[in-house]
This record gives C-alpha cells, structure tokens and sequence, in this order.
C-alpha cells in the first residue's frame, strides 16, 4: 500500500472546498483589475487571488491593477513546489479553507486537494497512522501494484505490524531489515560450520600421516608385503589430499562467505540508518502539521470572539483588532499549509526511498543466496574432486592386491632362504 500525500493545490480554475462566483455578479458589480479571480469558500465568504503571484486576500482588490482596496493584503508564502502538490500560479486557498479541509474533527467535508482537478475529495479520504498518512479503507482507490507480477518487498511492507512481543509496533521496512540480518547470522554460522570441517580435515590428515609411518607389520615380505607397503604410502598420499581440500575450503568458500557478510553487513546498516533518519522526519513534520493545526485553531477562535465583540459594540478599536486577528488566522493558514506542505515533501521523499531500498534489498537478498549457492557447489565439487583424489590413491593398492600370489612368493623366498634340497633318509646298520 502507497501512501497517499496531501494534496495541497489542484486546478486553477476550479479548487475543492471553493465555488465560483454566481454568473455575472461580478461583472454586475464591479470589474476585478487584470490577474484577479474571486471565490467563496466553504463559508460563504468571499475572497480574492491573484493568479499571477498567488497573492489571496479577503478584501476586494480596486481598479488599479494588482493594489488591493484596503490594506492588508496577504500574499501566499508557499513555493511552486516539488511532487506536484503546488504549481506555479495556481491559487493559493485562503487559511480558514486550509484548515477546514484538513482538520478531519470539523464538520467540513472537503479536504486540501484531490488527486485531480476538480474533484472534490472527503475528509475519509485518508487516514494517519503512526505519522504516515494512507488511504481511508473505506473510500480506498484501487492501487495497482509497483511490481504486479512478483511477491516483492517494495509493495507489502509500508505499514507497521504489532509486536508481538509487547505492546508497540514494528515498522515494515524493520521486518525486511530483521530477516537480512537473519540472512546475515545464518551465513555467519555457515562460515562457522565450513570452518568446522577444515579443522577436521586437518586433524584428519594429520593423523593419516603419522599413520602412514607407523612400522607396524613392515616384516611383511613378498608380493603382500609389497602391497602392504602401498597401502601405508597410500596413507600419507591420502593426508595430502585432505590437507590441499582444507586449503581450498578455506581460500574458495570459507573466506569468500566471510567477506561477503562483512560487506553485506556494511550494507545492511547504510540501510537502516538512511530509512530510519527518513522515518523521523517524517514523525518530526507531522507534529509540526498538528502544531500548525492547533495555532490555526486558537486564531480562529480568537477572530470569531472579536468578530462577536464587533457585533455588540462597534468602535475603532475592535476593527483594528479583528484586521489584527484577521491578519495572525492567515499566517496560521499559511503556516499551516508549508507544514502540511513539507510533511507531504517529507513522505514523498520516504516513500520513493522505501521503494530504492527494498528493491536494493531484493537485489542484496538475490545475491546473498546466489552467492552461498555457488560456494556449497564449489564445496560439493572439492568434495567429489577429493573422491576422485582418494580413489587414486588406493589404485595402486588394488593392482599390488591383485598380483598377490602366495605361491609365488613361497618360491622367491625359498630361492633366497633354502637350506638345502637333500632330504635325509634312513640310517644303515
């Protein structure tokens, strides 16, 4: 699920929580200078933009083009911006619209701007959730997936999930970092295991070659004692097989798999901390968002209470100060409207980093288990290659056993040891 941003501006003729003028009441009235278009907010109360500078005021501007009928005047503070949420020369709403619109505890249904021009969207458009700000389940778009044809990380992991160790939460992007580090230990403890064998290998050849010069049955003469020989030379030629598969274990995976973890642990942590930096300040704009809203509040409130006193009791003094308050509401608009503005700017800004690094993570995912991949066939081939080895080893066992021929020995070693071949016979009297 991608988060929606709040929109801040759509089109300029047409804007939600704004309706035109009736036909022609201007034009009956009095004719608007170059550059001006007049509006109604939510309210009913008109106001005033200038669609060349985004200046807004709620006073009619006069004749002369650009100057405002009375002072006053306030010009919009918001930039042309990024990720479409504002264009150039597109009207600014005026602060009381802005508040209206995002404040989802007011009875105003529209909200700051829709995903299109002209189209009015609901206060249940959207919902925030830990700071980040999705679509209302109820009135949820359908939303095509990053990447439709595959089970990938950058399109199910955007919200948080219970702990289910306690009572908080777990970011998604935290459950993806958790099964790489995962990934991480169990090729740790691979590296262990393989290590683990070359040290039996070792001790292995080792003790073939002490073996191998042991003299027991040495004695053993003839064509058997040929072979027994062979057999103890096998020995020693065995322990060097398993020394070189040890060596080669060590230098062709073991090592391999170690620097690999250390990169990808290098890796993994530039991961973290970037999103993790993203994700405060995300948190950090939205509590400026309800800070704004809050300010906003407080001068609406404090314009309404004067607008009230100006009803009671008219005087000089009580204009100046609803101008006064007039003024400070639509500096909380505006600040409102730049805080909800950097918010979005901050969301985006998480948003397209969550889906580099997931599909960064994919990629470091797909190449981790590639490469133990490669490295256990590489081990499953020095295996067969020491096979192979060993096997040669005993060849020359096999001939020599199958040359025994104990008669033939009887006869050389009766030809180098005989007495005599004069039998003895009875004696004479």
């Amino acid at each position: 699920m991608s988060a929606q941003p709040l929109k801040m501006s759509s089109s300029p003729t047409m804007k939600p929580g704004m309706v035109p003028p009736p036909p022609g009441e201007e034009s009956q009235t009095f004719v608007l200078p170059p550059g001006w278009q007049s509006y109604l907010s939510p309210q009913g109360r008109r106001y005033y933009v200038n669609t060349a500078t985004n200046e807004t005021t709620w006073e009619r501007p006069s004749s002369s083009p650009g100057i405002p009928a009375s002072p006053g005047p306030h010009r919009s503070s918001l930039p042309p911006t990024v990720n479409g949420y504002h264009t150039s020369g597109t009207p600014a709403h005026p602060p009381e619209t802005a508040h209206m619109s995002v404040r989802k505890s007011t009875g105003d249904s529209q909200n700051l701007g829709s995903s299109s021009p002209g189209k009015k969207q609901s206060k249940e458009n959207t919902i925030t959730i830990n700071c980040v700000t999705f679509p209302h389940p109820d009135t949820m778009p359908e939303q095509q997936l990053l990447k439709p044809t595959e089970w990938s990380y950058c399109d199910y992991f955007w919200a948080d999930k219970k702990d289910p160790q306690g009572n908080g939460t777990v970011a998604g992007f935290e459950l993806l970092l958790q099964k790489q580090l995962k990934g991480k230990q169990m090729q740790k403890e691979m590296s262990e295991f393989i290590r683990e064998r070359i040290k039996i290998e070792e001790e292995y050849a080792k003790n073939l070659a002490k073996l191998s010069q042991n003299s027991l049955a040495a004695q053993e003469e003839g064509s058997l004692g040929e072979a027994w020989a062979q057999v103890k030379k096998s020995l020693a030629d065995e322990a060097e097989v398993h020394l070189k598969f040890s060596a080669k274990l060590h230098s062709e995976v073991e090592r391999p798999l170690m620097n690999f973890r250390e990169n990808f642990k290098k890796d993994m942590k530039k991961c973290d901390h970037h999103i993790a930096d993203l994700r405060k300040q995300l948190s950090s704009r939205y509590a400026a968002v309800e800070k704004a809203r809050k300010a906003l509040t407080e001068r609406q409130r404090d314009l309404e209470m004067k607008t009230q006193q100006l009803e009671i009791k008219l005087s000089n003094k009580t204009e100046e100060d609803i101008k006064k308050a007039r003024r400070k509401s639509t500096q909380a608009g505006d600040d409102l409207m730049r805080c909800v503005d950097l918010y979005n700017q901050a969301q985006s800004k998480w948003f397209e980093e969550m889906v580099t690094t997931t599909l960064e993570l994919e990629r470091l995912e797909v190449e981790r288990v590639e490469m133990i991949r490669q490295h256990l066939c590489q081990y499953t081939q020095l295996r067969h290659e020491t096979d192979m080895f060993n096997q040669s080893t005993v060849e020359p066992v096999d001939q020599l056993l199958r040359k025994v021929d104990p008669a033939k020995d009887r006869e050389l070693w009766v030809r180098e040891h005989k007495t005599g071949n004069i039998r003895p016979v009875d004696m004479e009297i």
